[in-house]
């Protein structure tokens, strides 16, 4: 599953504050209100359709507790970098996680020179 930048950036904020209560009800102003204390500016109806978008994609479940939406990630980050390193093995190493490993190391050691 690719997402995009803002994507991700609700996605680590979601699982942020579910670490502290993982049954923690989250709803769009929890993500814009943390997301705003760490620098990221975008207005609520942004955020609102990114989340939406998520939620069609399968990877926001979304919820009503009585006139009230939630949201709740329907996989953990574990699972979702899971999925990311199988889709590059996929989509660029023809499945060969051996070569992508590989190809990982020498680039990570040319950034370090």
């Amino acid at each position: 599953m690719a997402c995009g930048k803002l994507e991700i950036d609700i996605l680590n904020t979601i699982w942020t504050l579910t670490a502290e209560c993982e049954e923690r009800d989250i709803s769009i102003q929890d993500v814009v209100d943390t997301l705003s204390a760490n620098g990221v500016e975008r207005a609520y109806t942004t955020i609102k359709t990114v989340m939406d978008r998520l939620t069609l994609k399968s990877i926001l479940v979304r919820y009503k507790v009585g006139k009230k939406f939630f949201y709740r990630a329907a996989l953990n980050k574990r699972e979702m970098a899971l999925d990311a390193l199988n889709t590059v093995a996929e989509q660029f190493f023809d499945k060969n996680y051996a070569e992508m490993i590989r190809f990982i190391e020498k680039e990570h050691s040319g950034l370090l020179v």
